[in-house]
């Protein structure tokens, strides 16, 4: 199989006027992450975004980030897959930013392009399997999925892809070192563990934390993307919740033999160091032989 390299974004918590909080341009680093993943000149298969898109679920903040998405897809020739957070709103997220048109979207699990029905899908990237599933529950922050997501998701997934599949919701199925989130995640996570059991997903890609970390859920890797906005401090004082500034995002190398996650750090400061790489490896070898 080949390798895919997929850029995994979480809560950008985009605003359309102003600052997050008052203090976090989130819009400007939503772009910044995705021109830095344009600058690097490396192939790129996929751009995921997993919820928390805008931060009031607005139209006119979905638009800003479509148009954002759809640059830096059109000049990296990578697919884009969204799915819906806690704070993104149905109908807005599917009338300003879904594009049915997208390359290798099988649609809509309903059919329902502007309602406020659950947004489930399928993308393929090669003989890649993307799976979209909407672990929102409207007017709450905690996330549950429903009986019918579970049967859509385990007929999908009846028949194997021949490169495995990849599959994106917001809340994370495995807990959380942070009290707030632990209790607003996903509810019920056996039941998706049930359906998982025995299929050819090689990976979960989850955000809403913050914070980034890893899990397993049926002995699938799980993946919790770091915040795009902001992050939540792990390391706060006891009974403190608070979000500090910094910004990332996360690579995912998805390979024969497994799969690799890594975490890209936005930072304004200068490199500590920057080298030709071909000359470095040259010169290793030299050492080494």
């Amino acid at each position: 199989m080949k390798r895919y390299t997929l850029i995994h974004l979480t809560d950008v918590h985009a605003v359309a006027d102003g600052l997050l909080h008052g203090h976090v341009d989130s819009t400007t680093a939503f772009r910044n992450a995705l021109d830095t993943v344009v600058a690097a000149g490396q192939p790129v298969d996929a751009i995921i975004l997993s919820g928390d898109i805008a931060d009031q679920g607005d139209e006119p903040s979905y638009r800003l980030v479509a148009r954002a998405l759809e640059k830096a897809a059109g000049e990296l020739g990578a697919a884009v897959v969204v799915a819906m957070g806690n704070h993104d709103e149905r109908g807005a997220f599917r009338s300003a930013l879904v594009n049915d048109q997208a390359d290798g979207r099988e649609g809509d699990r309903t059919g329902d392009q502007v309602g406020g029905e659950p947004y489930d899908v399928v993308t393929w990237v090669g003989g890649l399997r993307i799976v979209t599933l909407d672990s929102t529950v409207p007017g709450e922050h905690h996330g549950e999925l429903s009986a019918d997501q579970l049967e859509w998701l385990a007929s999908v997934l009846a028949e194997p892809a021949p490169d495995g599949s990849v599959l994106v919701l917001h809340h994370p199925p495995i807990p959380s070192v942070l009290p707030l989130m632990d209790g607003i995640g996903l509810r019920e996570p056996e039941r998706l563990a049930r359906t998982l059991t025995g299929s050819d997903v090689r990976i979960v890609l989850a955000g809403h934390t913050h914070s980034a970390s890893a899990g397993t859920l049926a002995g699938i890797p799980v993946w919790i993307g770091p915040g795009g906005a902001y992050a939540a401090d792990t390391m706060a004082p006891a009974g403190k919740t608070r979000g500090i500034p910094s910004q990332a995002f996360s690579r995912v190398d998805v390979t024969e033999d497994g799969v690799i996650t890594t975490v890209v750090p936005m930072t304004s400061a200068p490199p500590v160091y920057e080298l030709d790489t071909e000359v470095l490896l040259s010169h290793l070898a030299g050492h080494s032989g």
